[in-house]
């Protein structure tokens, strides 16, 4: 068993590393400070990235990407995750369900999202339901020949820049196999501009200042058919299909993010003197470099093993969720020990600790909390053996 990286991904790891230090670093204090991107930066960096040739890096070639296997992919994400969210986002990373589009929303939406012509957003949260998809309010009904949206989805990341939003929504009732009425959802791709949609601010966050969470607003929207995504009443099946990489992804941006906080952290005990010795010394600073280490490295294999499994079309729904959960949770215990090993500086903004402790914390929360993923890892375990 090999667990050293290719020369290819060496290569990978390397490019990205140093694209985040030289373009997303410098820029990162001003954007915690302003609580948005400038349009400008943004745009700069979108086009920096794709002269690299990494845009839309999670597409296969066939759908104009570079075609990285996961494990690929999950290098470049973890290496992303040691910089700003925030501009990070115009690294560029269109949604994989972009991959369920037919036909004419092939030119119209998919194609145009991976060469960085358009920008996408995923919309699926909502005020009342949260984790629970199927309790979602925001529905489309069937009217003129057209579906009529109405609702309200909260938390949507990535909105403010978004030119379309890929939207769940409630389109009908099923009654499943145990008698139970469940709600059908239907996905559906909605232009900016679309009128009865609106795209407004929403809420301030402590994790990621500037990585702004919209609510969009639905009233009386017109749409045809033809901007249904998959089958109506197909959206778990898309969602099955295409959203396992959000999981994976917040596992990965964490352990990088971890990893930079970390060398912070041995560096500062390194050369910080109390009682005329480095910190690191001190058997209560050294302990708590050894456990970070040793848990950032687990969550990087966790997380690398998880998406080796998809390489080999292997299932990976328990993996993915054990690396999401334990990585993320990780984070917040590693950037937590590096505010104690600074110190009373730690909390100040003199250095971006504070920051890294801020932002660690909704990661135990987005993409499926923590709950959620020890609910999916108990449930594969237990259901072969019949409870």
């Amino acid at each position: 068993m090999n667990f050293g990286l290719t020369e290819e991904q060496d290569m990978i790891v390397s490019t990205v590393r140093t694209f985040v230090e030289n373009e997303i670093y410098p820029h990162e204090a001003e954007v915690e400070r302003l609580g948005y991107v400038p349009h400008e930066l943004g745009e700069e960096i979108k086009k920096k990235v794709l002269d690299l040739g990494f845009y839309a890096s999670n597409f296969p070639e066939e759908a104009g990407g570079p075609g990285l296997s996961h494990v690929d992919f999950a290098l470049v994400e973890r290496e992303l995750g040691r910089g700003s969210m925030a501009l990070t986002h115009f690294f560029g990373r269109p949604q994989n369900i972009l991959m369920a589009c037919e036909g004419e929303q092939i030119a119209r939406y998919r194609d145009p999202a991976v060469r960085g012509e358009r920008m996408d957003a995923l919309a699926m949260t909502e005020p009342d339901a949260g984790s629970d998809v199927r309790g979602m309010k925001t529905t489309a009904r069937r009217e003129g020949g057209d579906w009529v949206l109405n609702g309200t989805k909260h938390f949507i990341s990535g909105a403010e820049h978004a030119d379309f939003v890929i939207v769940f929504v409630a389109t009908g009732e099923e009654v499943a196999g145990n008698g139970m009425v469940k709600k059908q959802i239907t996905t559906f791709l909605v232009d900016r501009g679309t009128p009865g949609f609106t795209i407004r601010d929403g809420y301030k966050s402590v994790s990621h200042r500037g990585y702004k969470n919209m609510i969009l607003e639905f009233e009386d929207c017109r749409l045809p058919d033809a901007q249904v995504l998959g089958k109506v009443g197909g959206g778990f099946e898309v969602m099955n299909d295409w959203l396992y990489a959000t999981r994976i992804t917040v596992a990965t941006m964490a352990v990088g993010r971890a990893r930079r906080v970390f060398d912070m952290m041995l560096d500062y005990a390194a050369q910080r003197k109390q009682f005329g010795q480095p910190i690191g010394r001190f058997q209560g600073v050294g302990f708590q470099i050894a456990d970070s280490i040793t848990e950032i490295d687990a969550a990087d294999w966790l997380t690398l093993a998880a998406a080796w499994r998809l390489d080999q079309g292997l299932p990976a729904n328990r993996e993915i969720a054990s690396a999401k959960v334990y990585a993320s949770e990780m984070l917040a215990r590693v950037t937590d020990r590096a505010i104690q090993v600074y110190g009373g500086m730690g909390l100040m903004d003199d250095f971006p600790i504070e920051r890294f402790w801020r932002d660690a914390r909704v990661e135990r929360i987005w993409d499926g909390t923590s709950e959620i993923q020890r609910h999916i890892i108990s449930r594969d375990l237990l259901r072969p053996l019949g409870a």
